[in-house]
């Protein structure tokens, strides 16, 4: 019965993946995109309900080994779905705004979401390469949805060329680690690897091509062009879901392929990227006059935090990423939903951040909405974005990374500026003409107003008398 617990450890996958195959035969057969999309709704609805089950339940491996179940991969899989269910939400009306509602789109972000909840629990290289393989090609093509523009154009091919680029990478690493191990299991190719020049090497190209997944500093230039290029709320969904799914990839193969050996401490490598991603994603956001472009310099800024809890590599260290991974979605979803609010009323070219003058007594909700998600992702109390913030930069000093603690915390308030920029147009400039605002739709709306109750929720839950959610997640890395 062993295929039975096989299945039951990665339902909340097969779930999605049934979804994904009945959303494009309702669209074959001309059933409507209105069924397409309840099926989508329900079928990451009812994956998401596993994922949670999931938690706290028992953990180990299935697949004979090519898969963990339980624990962080569970904690990664309902961070995917909750992303997934959230851009889903705020996508029907802009989507059908845009004239680009149909089913394809929701079948290609079923099968991206797919790969994702793979890649969140693979433990072996062979399913971590067609994990990313089925999020990054999926991904590719809802990049470029917006055929009639030319940004739609560029954003798609550039992810496609580079991210091709980045795949050669990854697959040649994880031959040469086969090669020095002859082992692609985690767990096995950490009890075969030896301090030899092809295992390093097979290292070095495996993390380089993750690096491009998370959009780390020196691999990031694909990030600006594609971000901006894309549907906005397909954006959110590339940069939470994707990324969050990439680094609980990583951490598990950090702990469970590159532990703290003489064959794989790659902590310093991780620490200057970490600084030069933290540096210069904050740099260049301060000089951008485009809000989605400046979001995406902001989520290389948020990968170089997320990185300096991987720096730690303790238990402190792995607990703060997965707390800070699911405050970035709340507050990064709920960003770009705003964002995708005002694109709306005005077109896709609506992102210039002078058109934002004056808009936040247009429609107060949504600028009360925008500012507290932007005060979060700046990391400012008691929200989410602080706590999360917290937990990656106590982690680097308990495990005496102080220097890199203290860039963090520099880089951070260097991030306040441009944040709060956006909110000084919304309130504080004078429109340069007259707009008239749609009323959003009941669902996007609740949806944004839930994720701004989470944001503030989860930056006081620490300190209310209950177990928290970081409770949760440590006693996943407890001894």
């Amino acid at each position: 019965m062993d295929y039975i617990h096989d299945l039951h450890s990665f339902l909340p996958g097969i779930i999605v993946a049934a979804a994904g195959l009945l959303v494009i035969m309702l669209e074959a057969f001309k059933k409507g995109v209105h069924l397409s999309y309840g099926a989508t709704v329900a079928g990451l609805g009812i994956a998401f309900i596993f994922s949670i089950q999931a938690m706290f339940g028992d953990t180990g491996t299935a697949f004979s080994g090519m898969i963990v179940h339980g624990g962080t991969g569970a904690f990664g899989m309902m961070i995917v779905l909750l992303g997934a269910l959230f851009c889903v939400f705020i996508s029907k009306d802009y989507l059908q705004d845009a004239g680009l509602h149909n089913g394809e789109v929701y079948g290609m972000l079923l099968f991206a979401t797919t790969g994702m909840l793979g890649l969140a629990v693979s433990n072996d290289l062979i399913s971590f390469f067609v994990s990313l393989e089925t999020m990054s090609i999926c991904l590719y093509v809802l990049a470029g949805l917006i055929k009639t523009e030319k940004i739609g154009a560029e954003a798609a091919l550039k992810y496609f060329l580079l991210g091709a680029f980045s795949t050669g990478f990854l697959l040649y690493g994880i031959a040469l680690i086969y090669g020095a191990t002859g082992q692609t299991n985690l767990t096995e190719v950490a009890a075969a690897a030896e301090p030899t020049l092809l295992f390093f090497a097979g290292s070095a190209l495996l993390l380089v091509g993750i690096f491009f997944k998370i959009a780390a500093v020196p691999f990031h230039m694909w990030t600006p062009d594609v971000y901006q290029g894309t549907p906005t709320t397909l954006t959110a969904f590339m940069a939470t879901a994707a990324k969050s799914a990439t680094f609980v990839a990583f951490i598990l193969i950090l702990t469970r392929m590159l532990p703290d050996t003489e064959a794989g401490d790659w902590t310093n490598v991780i620490q200057v990227v970490a600084v030069l991603t933290m540096i210069i994603g904050n740099l260049i956001a301060l000089a951008q006059d485009n809000v989605k472009r400046m979001l995406a310099y902001s989520s290389i800024a948020h990968a170089g935090y997320l990185m300096v809890g991987l720096a730690a590599g303790t238990a402190a260290g792995y607990s703060g990423v997965l707390y800070y991974l699911f405050a970035y979605t709340l507050m990064n979803v709920g960003a770009f939903g705003v964002i995708a609010y005002y694109e709306r009323n005005h077109g896709l070219d609506f992102t210039e951040i002078d058109s934002y003058a004056g808009l936040g007594f247009k429609m107060p909700i949504m600028g009360v909405m925008l500012s507290v998600f932007l005060f979060s992702l700046a990391g400012i109390p008691p929200l989410v974005g602080f706590v999360g913030k917290y937990y990656v930069f106590a982690a680097a000093v308990q495990a005496g990374l102080i220097p890199l603690a203290i860039i963090g915390v520099l880089a951070s308030a260097a991030s306040v500026y441009y944040y709060l920029r956006v909110m000084v147009y919304l309130y504080f400039r004078e429109a340069h003409k007259e707009y008239t605002l749609k009323t959003p739709g009941l669902l996007f709306k609740s949806t944004l107003i839930l994720l701004a109750v989470l944001t503030i929720y989860y930056g006081i839950e620490p300190v209310l008398p209950t177990t928290g959610l970081i409770e949760l997640i440590t006693s996943y890395y407890a001894v």
